[in-house]
């Protein structure tokens, strides 16, 4: 008995030890350095306690080898990344390859042939080693989607299994820890199930990273929020799948444990200009908006430059997907709180995810002047959140209407707008989105048998598997 209640006694000493069981990962991105200062940021800003994982966004490949991408990857940022590690020596770093700008051509060469798969693995193995990562990242987007063919669902899971064995054999030969192998994966179903051969990778990866963010920005017609926890009331067609749960429960029903699933939660938010005068959800758009002063790019905003646009806009809370959202003028703002994280985290602890991916570090307040809320305002509560045994109560905002500087509004109805040019088009018609048969970069809304057109932004087609504009397909 005694003997019993020593192991029972240093089991919790040694979950005390370690803190919570649940991972918290977040994303460095090497070009955050290039930001205008104060929001120019490096290794060296990093709390190294704040975060269980950090991965180092994004390493390249060059002749089916892996390859740094920034000019100072290797002689500066990588062993100030490292460095962290001397303050806090239970931290695990990972080097990711790949993101949105990645050219898929490549991976597609790469994972075409063994003998080219042999020499990517070859090449992280030792690249790995020599700048002291814990291991890889795979951030390929994506398998089977924007110039990638089908086949390459089927190369990805292989490249993996090739990798794990190798990794094995390099561990035992070396007597070192094994390198990890976790990848960051799609949300949208569409591009899940072209992309990924959901259990079979699921059983090798250490950890899968859902990127449960971008589901709605300035490419689409109307406002729609970057990130909800839930389906919204008015989703139909495929916009019922492109919220987090759905995305979270999608993997996890078709094979990968939930302990292996970490939920995507963005330090940033999407701006989209609306082009009526309605403004919430659902509300005509005419594309991304304006770009923020430091992060500039256009419909794109760190959670430090929402948080000022915040002072003088009407902010409003989206009672069914559990985020806010807030407007000026012609510009809308879809974006993530404390008060969103909380729902989130909940949700996470209801179904025994493995935690929290953040994109990115370096999008939260991390000097804490813009918001007046503390250093890391949001992933400093996301940590919290995940470490208290304490339930999480999510009953915040309690006033679910709309403010402006401390006043409350009430929050402006979005009825689609007209008059149109074929307002014949919807007569017998259900309500719901339609292609336009003559012409793919428009559509038209029906609602009560009236017609409303809509055209799509620049470049963008109407793509009726999602009944959303859309990149055209390859």
């Amino acid at each position: 008995m005694r003997k019993v209640l020593l192991w029972m006694g240093l089991a919790i000493l040694l979950q005390l030890q370690l803190g919570s069981a649940y991972k918290l990962v977040c994303y460095f991105t090497n070009w955050a350095q290039y930001r205008p200062d104060p929001a120019k940021y490096s290794p060296n800003n990093i709390d190294p306690y704040l975060c269980t994982h950090l991965i180092y966004a994004f390493a390249t490949m060059k002749e089916n080898k892996i390859a740094p991408f920034e000019w100072n990857d290797e002689s500066r940022f990588f062993p100030e990344f490292q460095a962290l590690k001397k303050r806090n020596n239970r931290l695990v770093t990972l080097l990711a390859i790949g993101g949105w700008n990645f050219d898929m051509k490549t991976f597609t060469q790469m994972a075409a042939s063994q003998a080219n798969r042999k020499t990517f693995i070859d090449s992280v193995v030792a690249y790995l080693r020599k700048f002291e990562f814990d291991g890889i990242d795979l951030d390929f987007e994506y398998p089977g989607s924007r110039g990638s063919p089908p086949e390459d669902k089927h190369h990805f899971t292989i490249l993996i299994q090739e990798m794990l064995e190798a990794f094995k054999v390099e561990a035992t030969s070396t007597g070192k820890p094994q390198l990890l192998i976790t990848a960051a994966v799609a949300a949208g179903k569409g591009t899940i199930d072209a992309g990924y051969e959901i259990a079979e990778i699921g059983k090798l990866l250490d950890f899968i990273s859902v990127m449960t963010y971008d589901f709605h920005g300035g490419w689409d017609p109307v406002t729609g929020h970057n990130s909800p926890l839930y389906q919204g009331s008015t989703d139909q067609g495929d916009m019922k799948y492109f919220n987090s749960k759905y995305a979270m429960e999608y993997w996890n029903n078709n094979g990968v444990p939930a302990e292996k699933l970490l939920m995507g939660f963005p330090t940033y938010g999407r701006t989209i200009k609306l082009s009526s005068s309605a403004t919430s959800v659902g509300a005509p758009a005419s594309g991304a908006g304006s770009a923020g002063p430091y992060t500039r790019e256009a419909g794109f905003w760190a959670y430090y430059e929402i948080c000022t646009f915040l002072r003088s806009a009407s902010v409003c809370w989206i009672n069914d997907q559990k985020v806010p959202y807030a407007y000026k003028g012609n510009e809308w703002a879809g974006f993530d709180n404390v008060c969103s994280y909380k729902h989130k985290v909940k949700y996470l602890k209801e179904k025994k995810f493995g935690g929290a991916m953040v994109w990115t570090i370096d999008l939260d307040d991390f000097l804490g002047t813009f918001c007046n809320e503390g250093k890391y305002p949001l992933i400093t509560e996301l940590k919290r959140l995940l470490e208290t045994n304490e339930p999480i109560v999510a009953d915040c905002p309690k006033d679910q209407s709309c403010y402006t500087g401390g006043g409350t509004t009430t929050p402006t109805p979005s009825p689609p707008t007209g008059p149109t040019p074929n307002n014949k088009f919807c007569s017998g018609k259900e309500d719901g989105t339609y292609a336009d048969p003559a012409d793919r970069t428009k559509f038209y809304m029906c609602a009560g048998g009236r017609t409303y057109s809509f055209s799509c932004p620049t470049t963008l087609l109407f793509d009726e598997s999602c009944t959303c504009c859309n990149y055209p397909k390859y």
